[in-house]
């Protein structure tokens, strides 16, 4: 049995039971104090990660505080992009806030690594990683901000098919929206490897659906000397 590793990197959505029709033409409107306040967070957000890169050179460690700070611009950056262009899967509005709400429907969080490599820190956010920013521009194309997309890749593409089905038949397609997820999964996770937050590389795997995939064991390869 191969085990299947746990991310630390945790993003989850649900979708409104009662989601409006029509409200998804307009969130792009109502997010702009958002898109304001994640400008300035962004900046933030780059200067705390090129502090974190001398500290886990030098120290191996993220300090604890900066590293809360990134894991909550990336925690909003999520909400507002699951809110207004990314899956719409929601009519609440976001919490300007930093930290985690538990009962609102889009939820990120990276586990604190406690010790990081200093030889990773010099080549995984440029050489390592170079497979996976492939990869994502596909899913998201030229918008990708941490895990904000708004240029025309897939995802994008398949979050406006998803709400124009869903103006029309008042139903938000759940394959659809399982599959939106697992993109935006994968796209979170080379965010938090390359802005430094862990050392695990993302897996090339899509893990779709609401909810994180818990940890299991994968089947064992089937033996081509057994009998049928």
């Amino acid at each position: 049995m191969i085990a299947v590793a746990a991310s630390p990197v945790r993003l989850e959505a649900s979708v409104d039971p009662r989601l409006s029709r029509w409200m998804w033409l307009v969130k792009w409107l109502l997010a702009i104090p958002h898109y304001i306040v994640l400008v300035f967070l962004w900046i933030a957000f780059t200067v705390v990660t090129v502090i974190a890169f001398f500290a886990i050179l030098f120290t191996a460690r993220y300090p604890r505080p900066l590293f809360d700070f990134s894991v909550g611009v990336l925690r909003w950056n999520w909400r507002v992009g699951y809110y207004a262009h990314t899956a719409l899967g929601t009519d609440r509005y976001p919490p300007f806030t930093l930290a985690d709400v538990p009962d609102y429907p889009a939820r990120f969080d990276v586990a604190y690594p406690g010790r990081l490599s200093r030889g990773l820190v010099l080549v995984k956010w440029w050489l390592l990683a170079i497979p996976q920013y492939i990869v994502v521009a596909m899913f998201v194309g030229g918008g990708w901000g941490g895990d904000d997309w708004r240029g025309g890749g897939l995802l994008p593409f398949l979050s406006l098919v998803a709400v124009v089905i869903l103006l029309f038949t008042a139903r938000y397609p759940r394959h659809l929206f399982d599959f939106l997820i697992g993109l935006a999964r994968w796209a979170a996770r080379v965010t938090a490897y390359v802005t430094l937050l862990t050392d695990q590389y993302p897996p090339f795997r899509l893990d779709q659906g609401g909810q994180e995939p818990s940890p299991a064991a994968s089947p064992p390869p089937a033996d081509p000397l057994a009998k049928a």
